[in-house]
């Protein structure tokens, strides 16, 4: 395939970004929202996309956190916890050992849902869900135990969103010896659309650990 056929298909395809990721300096809590320097950059309007979510993401030793506001809303939120791949809210994905030459994912690699609202009996709760990858090689074997702590706060305009993914929860997380992860990430929204990290639902990123980017875990 030619550059200017890839380049009509991505442009974002024709690179590989690294994201620095900041260690924070102390642990947040309740509904948090990270600081401005954890602001992950908005390199899906190199494709056309419009930005109305703002994210960040922040890292300790126990995992990752992870926070996103979302405004410029009119219409309600569409959560369902029975139908999360239809609902508005947040794909991310992480591979623990940065293997971007596999198109199919290892069992290093993971995909989670967060919603700000969709669980619970009255369908008012936020949900974090670890989901199957699929064509995956094999699956981490953490998926069936991991705990994701979401906590959400939903207005007229929008919400926001902050969530706490434990290393345990992330099949060979290891800080000190592996401080680059392949991340991706996708704010969904039935009113506003699609915001990526970088390249667009127009390729299977949500499969293909190729086409996500790097995460350094810095001091």
């Amino acid at each position: 395939m030619s550059n200017a056929i890839v380049a009509q298909v991505s442009k974002n395809l024709l690179f590989r970004y690294r994201i620095v990721c900041h260690k924070l300096a102390s642990q947040p809590t309740g509904n948090f929202e990270l600081p401005t320097a954890n602001r992950v950059l908005a390199l899906n309007e190199l494709e056309g996309q419009k930005s109305f979510a703002d994210v960040r993401i922040g890292w300790r030793d126990d995992g990752i956190y992870f926070s996103v506001s979302v405004s410029e809303k009119k219409q309600a939120l569409w959560c369902r916890e029975t139908q999360l791949l239809e609902s508005d809210g947040i794909q991310l994905w992480f591979d623990t050992r940065a293997t971007h030459n596999i198109h199919r994912a290892s069992k290093f690699c993971h995909w989670m849902m967060l919603m700000p609202s969709g669980g619970g009996a009255t369908q008012s709760q936020p949900v974090g869900r670890l989901l199957k990858i699929n064509r995956s090689k094999e699956d981490p074997p953490t998926i069936s135990r991991a705990k994701i702590a979401v906590t959400s706060t939903i207005s007229k305009a929008g919400y926001q969103l902050s969530a706490f993914i434990p290393g345990t929860g992330l099949h060979g997380w290891n800080t000190a010896d592996h401080r680059q992860l392949g991340f991706n990430f996708a704010v969904i929204d039935r009113e506003l659309g699609w915001q990526t990290l970088a390249i667009g639902p127009e390729l299977p990123i949500a499969e293909d650990p190729s086409l996500w980017q790097t995460l350094l875990l810095q001091d």
